[in-house]
């Protein structure tokens, strides 16, 4: 049994790992707990992305679950994650699963568990169905002795329209008469992703590329809004045509943005404009959470304005934990996934793309001016984050030799380090984050320094650590 769960679910390569029998497994495992914690009439919410297989992954676990006696609202077409969210929230069910591997390589899928809250289920909760998996041992539950269609009849699962009760959900929330009346035109890059054709049906303006299902992402081949996967995005942008770019990764609850002059403009930034917009403008007060990796503008902006300010591990199940228990404005992770609290706790591609293009709006500036008054309130922060695949022995090597504490990365001196999530080293005016991923054999650097060339002499030396 080759089942492993990282930060939010399991997620395999197809027929490799994420096979019928492991998902038989995982399902069963999820319903065995569903069904333990006692609800009389349990339900759960099932959706899928544009990955291959995506569907029939998604109506295989609806099939076990609906065997186990709990009723199952499953999404009849593609869903974005935090669609799912939203309506495991909106019907009450215990959980909600997407079948979706996020933003990974397109030979990936994965299962992704969600809260009765409308956020990622807590880790507790994925410990929980761990255990459920353990005590099947390696024996493949047999299969459903119904079939789909006759669990429909029996209204055992019920196919439902994702969309429609969730875009009426943002009209409500964001002030998109005052979007349409400015006139703005948007790009959105849907990576081939479940983010697809939402956008343009509550703006006016809104021009879409890679909107259709591509199982393999074709020239996207990685579908995560990152500078190197967003090259023809990119090169619209730099034409002028286009006032915001937004790009939405393969299960829509992560944005990564362009200006008008086709410059990325990272999620750290976003993080930093959407918190200011809400405090200042939305007037929300509360906390802010964020993971060890978000940019130092953050700490600053909270201390200047007395905001407490909560850091966690990487994941935004912490972030989400915060986000439903206690009175969180903004909260959110460096990968361009954040939430606020005028929307669900959860990360949401399409909605803050949204709240990005109403902050324009309202202040009357693009996206340029924006940053630029990031940059002059708290100086240049320059970020970036590279991805490194290893073997095991490499990340055995730079994890050791980070255990050790370093007293220079290169030619800067280590002024303090935090090891909340791996290994956080700050130099003066900067900092370098070294963290091994949980779904890919692969080690994360993340740096930020007030220029680029800081940040990427930071990130070499980085990975020459062993």
């Amino acid at each position: 049994m080759n089942i492993v769960f990282g930060t939010d679910g399991w997620r395999g390569i197809i027929a490799r790992d994420f096979t019928y029998d492991n998902l038989a497994m995982v399902a069963t495992a999820t319903a065995n707990y569903i069904t333990r914690i006692g609800d009389k009439n349990p339900s759960a919410v099932i959706g899928y992305d544009t990955r291959f297989m995506s569907k029939e992954f998604a109506e295989e676990t609806a099939r076990v679950f609906a065997s186990h006696g709990i009723t199952v609202h499953l999404t009849q077409d593609i869903s974005s994650t935090p669609q799912v969210s939203f309506h495991t929230k909106q019907k009450g069910s215990i959980l909600g699963i997407v079948i979706t591997a996020s933003h990974n390589p397109p030979i990936y899928s994965g299962f992704k568990v969600k809260g009765r809250f409308g956020g990622p289920a807590y880790p507790e909760e994925i410990a929980e169905i761990e255990k459920e998996l353990e005590k099947l041992g390696n024996k493949v539950p047999k299969a459903p002795a119904k079939t789909l269609d006759e669990y429909i009849l029996e209204r055992m699962i019920r196919p439902f329209d994702a969309q429609e009760s969730y875009l009426r959900y943002i009209r409500k929330k964001i002030d998109l008469d005052l979007i349409n009346d400015s006139g703005y035109s948007v790009l959105l890059d849907a990576m081939y992703g479940a983010g697809q054709h939402i956008l343009p049906k509550v703006l006016n303006n809104v021009t879409e590329i890679h909107a259709e299902v591509n199982p393999t992402f074709g020239e996207v081949k990685h579908p995560e809004p990152i500078p190197h996967n967003l090259h023809e995005f990119l090169d619209l942008m730099k034409t002028g045509t286009y006032d915001l770019g937004v790009a939405t990764d393969g299960d829509a609850d992560r944005l990564g943005a362009a200006d008008n002059e086709g410059n990325f403009v990272d999620s750290q930034k976003l993080f930093m404009l959407l918190l200011k917009y809400v405090w200042e403008v939305k007037k929300k007060r509360g906390s802010v959470v964020k993971t060890v990796s978000v940019t130092s503008m953050v700490e600053k902006y909270c201390a200047k304005h007395s905001i407490p300010c909560i850091e966690t591990p990487v994941g935004f199940k912490y972030v989400a934990k915060y986000m439903n228990e206690e009175k969180i404005i903004v909260g959110g992770e460096e990968s361009g996934g954040l939430g606020t609290m005028l929307h669900i706790p959860e990360r949401d591609g399409i909605f803050n793309a949204l709240l990005l293009v109403e902050l324009m709006a309202t202040r009357k500036k693009s996206l340029r001016e924006l940053c630029d008054e990031l940059d002059e309130e708290f100086g240049p922060h320059r970020y970036m984050r590279k991805d490194v695949h290893v073997t095991p022995q490499q990340k055995k090597a730079i994890l050791a030799a980070c255990a050790k504490g370093p007293e220079k990365i290169g030619r800067f001196t280590v002024t303090g380090s935090n090891t909340k999530d791996g290994y956080k080293f700050f130099v003066e005016n900067g900092w370098l984050l070294i963290r091994a991923s949980g779904t890919e054999p692969l080690i994360r650097f993340y740096a930020e320094a007030e220029s680029m060339g800081k940040v990427n002499e930071l990130l070499e030396e980085g990975i020459k650590l062993h």
